[in-house]
């Protein structure tokens, strides 16, 4: 495991770290219809397949794009505390229906399959408790819902995202069905859960520190690094995804040799004194002020996250409308007594209930 922010970074941006899963040498750390174990998922080619892939995609979610949705997003993040009333659960009511509903508006989804299209959303969650049977079923219905939403966006074209996907292109090469079927699905997986999971726990490290949310609450400027700075702590890089290292490479432990399979640690390195002064240090302020935020959350190099601006888009917009709509927020139980899953992402049985005052 590579930990030392340097190293990641190496290995991260170097063309002797492969995610191919079509490489026998690369082993597995999930099964079933997850991202990180589907060969024709973006995050695991690598180039020629990788680039070509991201050449078509990279004018899709720039900034420009990325920012006529925010009005929604903002609109929903504020519809959802509406709806709540006096007193709410921060996962069921708030961070799970918000990046749903932002995804299903940006894809054009009609809101009477919305429900349907959540329970397939919610069906892949890493915390589901599905069968790998219902799983693999709900994967092959989701594919084939998202082919007709393809296909009737090109007997009817709008502007939505998948209008989008379906006109990018490369000096003429465009994504084929499969390709675009796949992108979808990559967004719904990717999007989803891991934007869900970052609301929740930079909701509970906002909360663990009342008068770092109290600054946010009454200094809106501090929400862009406030983000920042929860993404630092509790970004979805997690443990990061196995590289099998095709070419040795030098790291500051030594060389890494040709064949050997390292597992670069984003958490890790977010947290090295030596990119990151006092690192076990929430700080909202941390990041205020600086134009280059140099946190692993969205890794590095080629597989650079694609949905970055939209990740941190719906983040500023959902932290936005807690702490302006709920600036005396605050939970209803011992924060230190709380449990989380195993994978440190969504532990359902036991919410976060949350009170605004």
């Amino acid at each position: 495991m590579i930990v030392r922010y340097r190293d990641v970074r190496a290995v991260l941006a170097s063309p002797d770290s492969s995610r191919n899963l079509r490489d026998p040498g690369l082993p597995r750390m999930v099964s079933g219809t997850a991202l990180e174990d589907d060969p024709a998922a973006l995050i695991n080619q690598d180039p020629p397949e990788h680039s070509r892939y991201r050449r078509i995609m990279q004018g899709t979610f720039t900034p420009k794009h990325i920012e006529r949705w925010r009005p929604r997003a903002a609109a929903i993040a504020n519809e959802l505390i509406d709806a709540a009333g006096e007193e709410f659960d921060v996962v069921a009511d708030f961070a799970l229906p918000l990046p749903a509903r932002v995804i299903c508006e940006m894809l054009g989804v009609p809101m009477d399959r919305f429900e349907q299209f959540r329970g397939w959303t919610e069906m892949f969650l890493s915390t589901s408790e599905a069968s790998s049977e219902a799983r693999g079923e709900g994967f092959a219905a989701f594919m084939a819902y998202a082919g007709e939403l393809i296909a009737e966006h090109r007997v009817r074209p709008g502007d939505d995202l998948i209008d989008l996907l379906i006109e990018a292109r490369d000096d003429g090469d465009r994504l084929s069905e499969a390709e675009l079927t796949h992108m979808v699905f990559t967004l719904i997986m990717a999007g989803h859960e891991t934007t869900a999971s970052i609301i929740i726990r930079g909701t509970y490290r906002l909360l663990c520190h009342p008068e770092q949310y109290a600054q946010l609450a009454a200094r809106p400027e501090l929400l862009e690094p406030a983000v920042e700075e929860i993404l630092r702590c509790e970004g979805p890089g997690g443990n990061g995804l196995l590289r099998r290292i095709t070419g040795d490479i030098e790291l500051s432990g030594g060389v890494i040799p040709a064949g050997a399979v390292v597992l670069p640690n984003p958490t890790g390195a977010n947290h090295d004194p030596s990119a990151f002064a006092d690192p076990q240090r929430f700080d909202i302020h941390r990041f205020a002020g600086t134009a280059v935020n140099p946190h692993l959350s969205f890794g590095h190099g080629p597989h650079y996250c694609l949905g970055a601006n939209l990740a941190r888009m719906e983040l500023q917009e959902a932290f936005r409308a807690l702490a302006t709509r709920l600036p005396g927020l605050r939970a209803q139980e011992d924060l230190a007594t709380l449990r989380w899953s195993d994978d440190g992402l969504i532990y359902r049985p036991l919410r976060l209930p949350v009170k605004g005052g």
